[in-house]
């Protein structure tokens, strides 16, 4: 186990739901809690300056890390704010919307709404691995389509659809493309003009920033074929974030926010190399002990940090309520509060009842030890749980 002054504190191997928050990003954020604390639309004194200009650094920051340009990124609460600015500021009655199966409810709850509200949707199925087919993509745009919403990497699996190519079908038809992030910044390289995305939601706690900070990118030129992208805010007041987002700045989040892409970008690709490299190692040492133990997802198309596995014969939460000195998940963090089973795995036609399916989602802090010692762990009690060995 790891200890934290006195309290005693199970492995943590949660890091799709969230990620602590590194040292190195905190020391950064506390001047604008206390004595840097102008706000940024004060224009005319030195504190609302200093605010404006650390809000300026961190878009830079985070602009950089996505091959974006600053101008193209607007600040949200999250990943879910994002995509519903995306989804509900394009979308109008009439319109036609194609996304996918394996969506987070963020995007597919929102879609639910906006189809109770007269916009078409088009739901797009997954194979096995949890990919969506460019063919399938294809078929599925009509003329009346205005917006494709298909997630770049899956929060449960991390399967890692092939976006550039998708992106590439919906520009061929004229048709603008978004992409849900929040899984992927500071964790593969991302380029927005290699991928041809046109918007894309991102957030920072799921790359050891702060929560409750978020961003949205807006493509300002669009590709050829494809119409600019002009969205109605959600929020209406002061005008911040160019008239998108009202709201006082939230200059601490944001300043941790750029700060936390910026130590991403510049970690890669060896922090991904070493969190795959202990991922591999916790798979190899859950399939030496349990024969049985299935891989859900693509073996190799996927997030360095997530390893989503079923084992047989055993319940998911007998599983994790028998161990206490780890933190893991069946599924989402938010499917988890709503006690909802997990729609990606039916998606993907494994969700049959009768095994555990876990979620290990490893991060920067993981070390070998903690691999090691949650796989014993893991197998000894998935075991005496009745799991068959072989």
């Amino acid at each position: 186990m790891t200890y934290k002054g006195k309290c005693l504190l199970p492995i943590y191997l949660d890091n799709n739901a969230t990620t602590p928050l590194d040292e190195r990003i905190l020391e950064v954020m506390l001047p604008y809690f206390k004595d840097d604390f102008g706000n940024p639309a004060s224009t005319t004194h030195l504190f609302g300056w200093v605010a404006a200009a650390a809000v300026d650094l961190a878009r830079e920051e985070l602009a950089t890390s996505i091959g974006a340009s600053p101008e193209e990124i607007s600040f949200t609460s999250g990943a879910t704010e994002s995509d519903n600015t995306a989804l509900v500021g394009l979308l109008r009655p009439g319109d036609h919307l194609v996304t996918a199966a394996t969506e987070h409810e963020a995007v597919l709850e929102t879609a639910r709404y906006l189809e109770r509200v007269g916009v078409r949707m088009t739901v797009l199925p997954v194979d096995g691995v949890g990919l969506v087919s460019p063919d399938a993509l294809r078929e599925a745009i009509e003329p009346e389509t205005t917006l494709v919403s298909i997630m770049l990497a899956n929060n449960e699996t991390g399967a890692l659809n092939p976006v550039r190519e998708l992106a590439a079908v919906s520009h061929e038809r004229g048709v603008r493309f978004h992409t849900d992030a929040a899984q992927a910044l500071a964790k593969i390289r991302i380029d927005v003009e290699e991928l041809g995305i046109d918007l894309m939601s991102l957030s920072a706690h799921k790359c050891y920033g702060p929560k409750g900070i978020g961003a949205l990118y807006i493509r300002r030129r669009p590709a050829r074929g494809v119409r600019r992208v002009n969205l109605s805010p959600l929020l209406r007041g002061g005008g911040q974030e160019r008239g998108l987002r009202s709201g006082t700045l939230n200059v601490p989040g944001i300043v941790g926010f750029g700060r936390a892409a910026a130590l991403g970008a510049a970690s890669l690709p060896a922090e991904a190399a070493k969190i795959s490299n202990l991922r591999d190692t916790l798979f190899a040492r859950l399939r030496a002990g349990i024969a049985a133990v299935r891989l859900n997802g693509h073996p190799t198309e996927r997030l360095p940090g997530t390893l989503n596995v079923s084992f047989p014969s055993i319940d998911a939460a007998d599983l994790l309520g028998a161990l206490p000195d780890i933190a893991a998940s069946s599924g989402s963090a938010c499917a988890s509060l709503n006690s909802k089973s997990s729609h990606v795995l039916r998606a993907m036609g494994l969700e049959d009842g009768r095994s555990a399916t876990i979620r290990f989602s490893l991060g920067r802090f993981t070390t070998s030890d903690e691999i090691e010692r949650a796989a014993v762990l893991v197998v000894r009690t998935a075991r005496e749980l009745g799991v068959p060995v072989t």
